[in-house]
Parts: C-alpha cells; structure tokens; sequence
C-alpha cells in the first residue's frame, strides 16, 4: 500500500489542525493504521493507531483527549483530527500501515509503509 499524508501547517498554540492520510494500491481495510510523529534528534513516536474495521482506537498519554484517529474504508483514507495543540506537539507526522502488525501497536518498525511525512509547527 502508497500512503500521502497531508494537512501540516502553521497554528497557534489551542489551534486544531486535521491531518489526513490517502492509501493506494491495495485493499485499505486490511491494514491497522497508525500515526507518528518525529522530531529532529528524537526516535519516532507513536501517536494513535486504529484497527483495521476503525472500531479499535488507541492513542498516547500525550494525545489522549485531544487527538481523535479516525478512517473511512470505503474512501481509503485516514485522519487525525488534533485540537488544543501545543508547542510541544511540533513535529512531523506520519501516517503507517501493516496488515500483520496488532492494532495500536507503538513500535514504528512494526510497520511497513509509511506517508511521506507532514509538518505541524504550533506556536507558542
């Protein structure tokens, strides 16, 4: 499967900002799905993950309660809706998929495809 994130951009801190994550190329709803995000010097972090069907969510303390992962099969997409943003939250994002990996798993090299990245920048 190809995946193209998209949605990054410039917010102040309190902002919402949607992230979106188109799939190509195989059957979507195979896939558990997941977002990262990565800093300069940091390893990749898990954000939230969701099943293959979308009833399974699941999401880091730091995205708990802000962070809303969701998915449509039907238009082979992903998002991430992020309100309350931070300055801490300042990262790239990616978008992840593996059809043999367990949903909601937090290991970045569990996954096999990856978007090519989206940069959020939230101001203080």
């Amino acid at each position: 499967v190809q995946l193209q994130a998209s949605g990054g951009g410039l917010v102040q801190a309190g902002g919402s900002l949607r992230l979106s994550c188109a799939a190509s190329g195989r059957t979507f709803s195979n896939y558990v799905m997941g977002w990262f995000r990565q800093t300069p010097g940091q390893e990749r972090e898990f954000v939230a993950g969701i099943s293959e069907s979308g009833d399974s969510l699941y999401y880091s303390d730091s995205a708990k309660g802000r962070f809303t992962i969701s998915r449509d099969n039907a238009r082979n997409t992903m998002s991430l809706q992020m309100n309350s943003l931070k300055p801490e939250d300042t990262a790239v994002y990616y978008c992840a998929a593996d059809r043999r990996v367990r949903a909601g798993t937090s290991a970045p090299w569990m996954y096999k495809a990856w978007g090519q990245g989206t940069l959020v920048t939230v101001s203080s």
